[in-house]
């Protein structure tokens, strides 16, 4: 398949801005994946469509504070947006300035530019910079970013980040920080309905994938065989391995909250030889990732979806479509812009099922 294959018309009012006043006061748009219908519900009915011995599967990644905004010594205006942090000093970072920073550009922030980092050098198209100014000498990279960082809100949301976007744009359970975008299915659940899954008999396990900015990045070439993915760090552990056997091997079903949680676990399962030998079992994984799913992609983990609505000709909705059908996804997104759903982050959400109920 193309990239125009997977071009649709959104109307600009229906990009979500804002989060709704509760979380689980969202939309969610049901579609079968097995006979492509689809139905018009809440987020707090998600339950209805679970069953006891259910595995949901959760990406418990923080999002940092990655977004500075400095000066270089010239006095030019620079934003640095925090893509990966290497160690306690240094940081892969998206870099806008009027120009390129060279190595040896020294970049200042804070009101009082009091804190300080130097442009080291360049892996593809981010830039290394290292904090490594005397006046910060007791705090780390994470120190700086929770000081003066900002929430790193989408391109796509029109607005700068507010108080209320600390804790919106992150979920209830966020856990270990890494990301700089939030799996954003994750957004609409709270603790009470995290409460209700739990007394229902639906077991939740948490893999770890911090999402990058790559996420937002679109396809820029026509044939998606010629794609290169971002790399993106992810951690599943030997003890939710093997409650993830187990489910399988009983024929509970597995649920990934976000296709984060799906890259986690599919990637997990590429490592763990599952695509060579069909009796191969999940095994723990902790690394990078850049593993691209196109519709034909035979899924190995999981039987059902939650996510919300991606951007046109993105990687996240060719995902989708592999799991839930191209026809059967193109048709439900239709049917969204039609009904007025709020699309990407502070949007709405969709509870998929695979398009074949078949396991591999």
């Amino acid at each position: 398949m193309r990239r125009t294959d997977f071009t649709f018309k959104l109307p600009e009012e229906l990009i979500a801005q804002q989060p709704v006043a509760q979380r689980t006061a969202s939309r969610l748009l049901v579609l079968d994946g097995a006979s492509g219908t689809y139905e018009d519900k809440l987020f707090r009915d998600l339950g209805d469509f679970l069953q006891a011995g259910d595995v949901l599967v959760f990406n418990n990644t923080q999002v940092i504070p990655a977004r500075l905004y400095g000066k270089k010594a010239s006095g030019g205006k620079v934003e640095v947006l925090i893509e990966r942090i290497i160690d306690e000093r240094s940081a892969l970072a998206h870099i806008r300035a009027s120009k390129s920073p060279k190595p040896g550009t020294e970049l200042f922030f804070a009101e009082d530019s009091s804190i300080s980092a130097e442009v080291t050098g360049r892996e593809g198209d981010l830039f290394i910079v290292n904090f490594n100014h005397s006046k910060q000498s007791e705090n780390n990279v994470l120190d700086i970013l929770n000081t003066i960082g900002h929430m790193p809100l989408p391109p796509y949301i029109q607005r700068e980040d507010e108080d209320f976007d600390q804790e919106r744009y992150q979920t209830v359970y966020a856990e270990k920080p890494g990301a700089v975008a939030a799996p954003t299915a994750g957004l609409h659940f709270d603790e009470n309905i995290l409460q209700q899954l739990s007394e229902k008999g639906i077991e939740q396990i948490y893999v770890t994938l911090h999402v990058g900015a790559g996420t937002f990045q679109p396809v820029r070439v026509d044939d998606l065989n010629d794609h290169h993915m971002h790399k993106e760090w992810i951690e599943l552990t030997e003890e939710n391995c093997d409650k993830i056997n187990i489910a399988r091997k009983q024929g509970r079903r597995i649920i990934a909250v976000g296709t984060t949680s799906v890259r986690c676990l599919e990637s997990a399962a590429l490592f763990s030889g599952m695509f060579e030998d069909k009796e191969a079992q999940l095994k723990p994984y902790c690394g990078e990732t850049d593993i691209f799913i196109t519709p034909g992609y035979e899924f190995k983990v999981i039987d059902a979806l939650v996510t919300n609505f991606h951007l046109s000709e993105s990687t996240l909705l060719m995902l989708v479509s592999a799991f839930a059908g191209y026809e059967n996804i193109k048709n439900a997104y239709q049917h969204a812009i039609k009904e007025k759903y709020r699309f990407f982050s502070y949007g709405d959400a969709m509870f998929l099922t695979r398009q074949s109920t078949n396991k591999d």
